[in-house]
This record gives C-alpha cells, structure tokens and sequence, in this order.
C-alpha cells in the first residue's frame, strides 16, 4: 500500500510491507524510492507517524542519491572510451582481427586493448566483464590472503559474482561473495570491502564490536567508505 505526506517542500511518498518481523524498518532503494517494512499486525497511523519522524534523514538521503546518480558515467565499447581498473584510466584500444576466436583484453602502456572479430558493443562489453571478473577473483584473493593473518580463521571460499546492490557479502559459513565491479576501485578502497567481510566472520552483523573490530585493521576506514559512498557509481563497465 501506498502513503505520502508533504515535509517542508517535498512530497515523501513511502509503500509498506508487513511481515514476520519484530521491528519497523525504512529502505531507501538507489532510484529514491522509500519503503517500510513492519510488523504484521501495527498500524497505520504507527507507521505513518514514523516514517514522518525520519523526513529529514529520507529527504537527506534522496537527494545524495539524486546526485550520485546525475553523475553515473554510461561507458561505451568504442575507441577512446576510458575504463577504470584499480582506480587509474585506462583509455579502450579495439583490434578487430579476421579470426574468429575469442576475444582478448591485456593492459599495455596506458591502454585497455580489446582484440575481438565482433566489433558490436555488447560483445566487445561481454570480453570486458570476463577479463574484469578474473582480474578481480586475482586481486581480491591477494588481498583476503593478506589480512586474514589477523584473523583465527579463514573463510570458506572466496567468489566473484554479479551484485547490483552491494560491494560483498559474508554467508553465515564465511563464504566471502564480491562484486567483479571491485577491482575498478583503488586497491586501498578494494582492502576495505576485503576486511569489512572479513569482520563478518567473527561478527554478523553491524554492531559496535564489528565497527571496531574494522578500525583495528584500518584506522581511516571512514574514509574509504565514504569514497565508496562518493564514487561507487562510477565503478561500471
């Protein structure tokens, strides 16, 4: 179902979902739009009245999100086109060869060389993705090497995948999951996502004792989240 109330100059329109749960929670999703999860069983009026109390966190966060996503850079698989890999540019040098095998890409003197027969863009964005999510199972798995000396145990096993929503994600059997999209960040950016899910082994959640246990490791690790806040939408193929 859906509500809205007018705070200050701005309509704040919300939908909720009951459910299961004990607590009342506001998502605000990266297109803007604000969701209440809550417990079967509260009222409307309950609901309503905080969602109300939360107006200026949500407006806040909806025009953070506005502006990020104004800046969100939409790359094309042509020539010239510049591709991020561990924070520096690279500008995309496409080789169109006669044989038809599989695409290659290789990093050589500033450049991100595609050798491909097929010259249309998805195709050309298809052996980009390839070669980014080996080269981010590579360096991630380094840097998981790296810190987990500081941990008592090691995780399960270490994947790269497809995840629109979030950088990475730690299974309750320390299986740690990343976005490929990763290793387009500086290495010190990508050494933080590589503790914060370490840090969910021991700790499950977002607690104090998991904050702390982050800031052990990395003592500007506010920093680097913020980047992440700041930029993480420039990180896309």
């Amino acid at each position: 179902m859906k509500y809205k109330f007018i705070y200050g100059t701005k309509e704040i329109e919300f939908t909720v979902k009951h459910s299961r749960r004990k607590t009342i929670g506001i998502q605000i999703v990266p297109t803007g739009e604000v969701r209440v999860m809550c417990p079967i069983g509260v009222s409307d009026e309950t609901v309503v009245n905080l969602v109300k109390k939360k107006g200026k966190w949500i407006v806040e966060k909806q025009e953070e999100l506005s502006k990020i996503n104004a800046s969100i850079i939409k790359r094309r698989a042509v020539n010239g086109e510049s591709y991020l890999y561990l924070g520096k540019n690279y500008t995309l040098q496409i080789n169109i060869c006669k044989q038809d095998k599989e695409a290659s890409v290789k990093l050589l003197r500033g450049k991100l060389i595609v050798t491909t027969h097929n010259a249309e863009e998805e195709f050309i964005k298809s052996a980009l993705e390839k070669w980014y999510r080996e080269r981010a199972l590579e360096k991630i798995s380094e840097r998981v090497e790296y810190y987990t000396t500081f941990f008592d145990k090691e995780p399960r096993s270490i994947r790269v995948k497809e995840q629109k929503r979030r950088w990475a994600s730690c299974t309750y059997r320390d299986d740690l999951l990343f976005n490929w999209r990763c290793v387009m960040a500086p290495m010190y950016i990508i050494d933080y996502v590589v503790v914060h899910e370490l840090c969910h082994m021991p700790h499950k959640d977002h607690s104090k004792n998991f904050w702390n246990a982050v800031g052990k490791i990395l003592p500007d690790y506010q920093e680097r989240r913020q980047w992440l806040k700041e930029n993480g939408m420039r990180l896309d193929l």
